[in-house]
């Protein structure tokens, strides 16, 4: 119950009560404002900074406005640009919702290059990318048995693979470490969001492996990833690019007894191709294996088509998910919807760039990929804060963001988008203070610390998770406190 209410109804009770004394000629203090009492006991925005304690060097940026107005409400140091970490994520889904529009939907295709006589195909049997960042090998199992449906027995030619209007780059981000599945290649054709599955168990003898491209459905073995055991205790893995094969090691002293980790791949149109000819063969298709297709895309009759989810839906997971693959794949197709370059992650990241200033003003926007892996973009919390409420942005991404709890004001939903690197953090959504939209941002880095970390360290940095916690708990304290003060 408002403390204003509270005082006006208890004014009325008590009007209907005897006197029992004269009130005073004066008041002795002046009634208390409700408004006065919240600014007076919540904390302010420097002081929830500085008890973060995130060190001397770190940076601190954030911005409240006013979402149906895009007017400043509260801010600190908003012009200081910032790594957004996985922020950025949520201006590659208003940048790819732009150019390419809710429904847009991602095909990959079959092209058989000849006919089909007696089963047999008298000509090539071509995979085509789309650029669907959620092909996996269901998908790949659903055109094999569209193709043998429409009469496929037999390629007698080549089975080649496309990756269509995206060109393959190896990996997304180079100064992350070798290993991790959250940095694979981005091509046009990209499955199990270009990862694959290697287990390990010890037994008798040794160790076995396995590497495969499994889902829930299928779990097929492949031959373009491959895994030796090293007998060593560090690195961890080291990879090598054998003639198209993802040739892995790993240290036996770490292995233990059991266990698995996805792995990325590094050859995403082999790996697609190797899947493809197995789940063919499952259908009662004899393929040979796979071929990089060169030029452009064969000419043929299409006979299979996998179609994803609509963009509304992908982007929507990329958010709630954070998959930098769908990111860089949305980024990259909405680079090339719009006629931009897109010869490289940073190029199509500087054309976002380019389209975020032009679209809300933004000064300072410089991005370098669409995913923020790269911890060299930079925004300042006053152009994130102005991208969020751009004309149409609200009612386009707030349905599709992740709804988030505050620590102590659980009853607060919060929808935004969560970034985290290294000693970097971010923050940036929208909440509502008493009916009233609001949109925010809020940046923190300690980038002389991230700076300073060797390759090794990059994985688990000492002190990383606990700078984090540190950092995500001064944002929702900020938010709070602008729920309380701004209402």
């Amino acid at each position: 119950m408002k403390r204003r209410a509270f005082l006006g109804g208890g004014a009325v009770a008590l009007a209907g009560l005897p006197a029992c004394a004269n009130p005073p000629p004066t008041s002795t203090r002046p009634d208390a404002r409700p408004e006065d009492w919240i600014a007076r006991t919540t904390p302010g925005a420097d002081r929830i900074v500085a008890e973060a304690n995130l060190g001397s060097r770190a940076q601190v940026g954030f911005a409240l406005v006013d979402a149906r107005t895009g007017a400043p409400v509260e801010t600190g140091s908003p012009l200081r640009a910032l790594p957004p970490a996985s922020v950025l994520k949520a201006v590659t889904a208003l940048y790819a919702l732009e150019a390419m529009g809710a429904g847009h939907r991602f095909q990959t295709r079959l092209i058989a290059t000849g006919p089909i006589r007696n089963g047999r195909l008298e000509g090539d049997l071509v995979l085509v990318g789309g650029g669907d960042p959620s092909l996996d090998t269901d998908g790949l199992h659903a055109l094999a048995a569209d193709a043998r449906a429409a009469g496929l027995s037999e390629v007698g030619g080549r089975l080649l693979v496309h990756p269509g209007p995206l060109r393959t780059i190896e990996r997304i981000d180079r100064a992350q470490p070798e290993h991790v599945g959250y940095n694979p290649a981005v091509s046009g054709l990209n499955l199990n969001f270009n990862r694959v599955h290697f287990s390990w168990a010890r037994g008798g003898s040794g160790y076995t492996t396995a590497m495969d491209a499994r889902t829930d459905r299928f779990r097929p073995g492949v031959s373009t990833s491959r895994m030796r055991i090293a007998d060593r205790s560090l690195p961890v893995y080291t990879y090598a690019d054998a003639d198209g094969i993802d040739a892995w090691t790993v240290a036996r002293r770490q292995l233990g007894g059991s266990g698995s980790r996805w792995l990325p791949v590094r050859n995403p149109l082999l790996y697609a191709g190797d899947v493809m000819r197995t789940m063919l063969r499952a259908n009662g298709v004899a393929a040979p294996a796979a071929a990089r297709a060169s030029g452009g895309v064969p000419q043929g009759t299409v006979i299979a088509v996998q179609q994803g989810a609509s963009l509304d839906r992908v982007a929507s997971a990329m958010l709630k998910f954070s998959n930098n693959l769908t990111a860089e794949v949305l980024g990259l197709s909405a680079s090339a919807a719009r006629g931009a370059p897109t010869r490289s992650l940073g190029a199509s990241a500087g054309a976002m760039s380019t389209w975020l200033g032009a679209t809300t003003g933004a000064r300072r926007p410089d991005f370098d990929d669409h995913s923020g892996l790269n911890g060299t973009s930079r925004i300042n919390a006053a152009d994130m804060a102005r991208a969020l409420v751009a004309p149409g942005a609200m009612g386009r991404i707030r349905p599709l963001m992740k709804e988030l709890r505050l620590y102590e004001d659980k009853s607060l939903p919060i929808q935004a988008k969560t970034g985290t690197l290294n000693f970097v953090s971010g923050l940036a959504g929208y909440f509502d203070a008493g009916g009233r939209p609001m949109a925010f941002a809020i940046f923190a880095a300690d980038t002389a610390r991230r700076a300073g970390l060797s390759v090794g360290e990059r994985e688990r940095p000492e002190g990383g998770q606990s700078w984090g916690r540190r950092a995500r708990n001064m944002q929702f304290k900020l938010i709070e406190r602008w729920a309380r003060v701004h209402a």
